[in-house]
């Protein structure tokens, strides 16, 4: 792999890769993304590294870990000082851009990024701070059921007004880029909200689909044994008996299918531009997610746990020197920084959790192993799991230890963590994770920031408030045709791909 490629990354929004054809799903229609992984690496194996939004993208943007990163939750603000891969290409001579959501907590929301070209479609105060210390309470801004129970059809929705304000401005500056004086290269992050829940999408995605299509989930709540997280997330959402129907999970499903087909025709228009703008032979493309969703399997829904539909993430890699192929060995969101900084020609400056995946780019042997946190709402003190070859070890004490063969059991049904044959396996995990992280320290932590966040947001409450949400400031002064510019230069700047006038055309002027 020669040059400085661009970097283009499409992100999705608590995807699960389990219903994508390019993972085997066969009822999913998405186009756009099977052209990508026909002609890209697929690994089979990605995670996030914390099951919820906030956390989870800091660790995308910084190869570390939430305890690393003090992003613990979607109201924890990540330090100024903290280097994103954003950071690591600026300083090499990328231009760096963001259009859509990163959840960034917190008055730093660029976070390394030359310019956002959207605002983004959750706050960036406190309110969302967990309090571990009254775990019984359920704030008014949990989950809850009603993504479930309204699931179905609408004309407009929040998500897509956002996600379709996120891609036209994505095009847009695609197009800017190609239609520059200057060449440097580019890195942009498009990210969507879809299909994050409310599983509500319009008829014309919806109707792509049939409800005797649309399998039911294949595991109940009374079909796993029962585990204390689980519980503390039923209760979290307010899930009990009878208060979602078999139809309501259908409709869900057929819902968040059809949002997979809307993210797919948002990604081929981006993808489209690309090849339009005659970018795409110098580009290295992305595809991939924050965190899956359970859609009721288990009797759960959305993410904040470890099994697979939850923590799973699509991750596929199209460009330059980038060979088609399959890739087993598991790899999470931290190791695409040092993948980036080595695209770049470049390595991190500081140590990060991740390892880079150019190896695997390349078709030769690259990392495998996994690590990950749980440190938000739904739990009262830390939870850690850990992925290599055909295991995945959970640990979050007081809770039972959690133990899953994958390649025998996918779907996690039997743990092993109390068989005694199993006994030296486990015994050599916990002393991993012994030696990785100090969880009554990162448990006091966690609870300290939760109390210095909730004090700040009570505070800020009164008086006069000053946002931290990040709000585009687009200079009109320089857009579309203005006095200072000479009409055929602006007009012929804008034109994609120019036309060079013959000699001797006259030029017009305002008037």
């Amino acid at each position: 792999m020669s040059g400085r490629p661009n970097i283009l990354v499409i992100m999705a929004d608590q995807l699960n890769p389990a219903f994508l054809p390019a993972y085997g799903h066969a009822v999913a229609k998405t186009p756009n993304l099977d052209r990508l992984a026909e002609a890209g690496v697929v690994f089979e194996r990605a995670y996030c590294n914390s099951p919820l939004c906030a956390p989870s993208r800091a660790s995308f943007m910084t190869g570390l870990l939430p305890s690393q990163t003090g992003v613990y939750d979607n109201a924890a603000p990540m330090g100024a000082d903290i280097p994103t891969f954003a950071h690591v290409l600026r300083g090499q001579g990328y231009h760096t851009v963001l259009s859509g959501k990163m959840h960034f907590a917190g008055p730093d929301q660029l976070h390394g990024f030359d310019e956002r070209l959207t605002t983004d479609i959750y706050p960036a105060d406190f309110e969302w701070t967990p309090d571990w210390t009254r775990p019984d309470e359920r704030p008014s801004w949990y989950h809850n059921m009603s993504s479930v129970t309204e699931a179905g059809t609408c004309v407009r929705s929040n998500q897509l007004d956002f996600d379709d304000e996120v891609v036209f401005q994505a095009v847009r500056k695609l197009f800017g880029i190609a239609r520059g004086d200057d060449d440097p290269p580019f890195c942009m992050v498009v990210a969507l909200t879809h299909p994050h829940d409310p599983f509500a999408i319009p008829a014309r995605y919806y109707d792509l689909f049939r409800d005797e299509d649309v399998d039911l989930p294949a595991l109940g709540a009374d079909d796993v044994e029962a585990d204390p997280h689980s519980a503390r997330l039923r209760h979290v959402y307010a899930v009990g008996e009878g208060v979602v129907t078999d139809e309501d999970v259908r409709r869900a499903r057929r819902a968040y299918l059809g949002a997979i087909a809307y993210v797919d025709a948002q990604a081929g228009l981006v993808l489209d531009a690309l090849e339009q703008a005659g970018l795409a032979e110098d580009t290295i493309v992305v595809f991939t997610a924050d965190h899956g969703e359970m859609l009721g399997e288990r009797g759960l829904w959305y993410k904040m746990n470890f099994f697979e539909g939850s923590a799973r993430v699509p991750l596929v890699v199209r460009g330059p020197g980038v060979p088609p192929g399959r890739v087993e060995a598991s790899v999470s969101l931290v190791d695409l920084l040092p993948s980036f900084a080595e695209l770049a020609g470049t390595a991190p400056a500081l140590p990060v959790e991740g390892r880079s995946l150019v190896p695997h780019l390349q078709g030769g042997e690259g990392p495998d192993g996994v690590v990950a946190e749980y440190l938000a709402e739904g739990t009262v003190h830390p939870a850690v799991m850990i992925r290599r070859e055909r295991w995945k070890f959970v640990h979050a004490p007081p809770d039972p230890d959690q133990l899953y063969d994958l390649d025998a059991d996918p779907r996690e049904v039997r743990n092993l963590a109390a068989v005694p044959e199993h006994a030296a396996v486990c015994a050599a995990f916990r002393s991993e994770i012994g030696r990785r992280w100090d969880l009554p320290a990162l448990k006091e932590a966690v609870l300290r920031s939760q109390a210095r966040r909730r004090q700040v947001a009570s505070a800020l409450r009164r008086g006069r408030p000053v946002a931290w949400d990040h709000q585009p400031a687009p200079d009109a002064h320089r857009t579309y045709v203005r006095n200072h510019m000479t009409l055929d230069a602006i007009e012929a700047r804008a034109r994609f791909p120019r036309v060079v006038p013959p000699a001797g055309t006259p030029t017009r002027e305002q008037t």
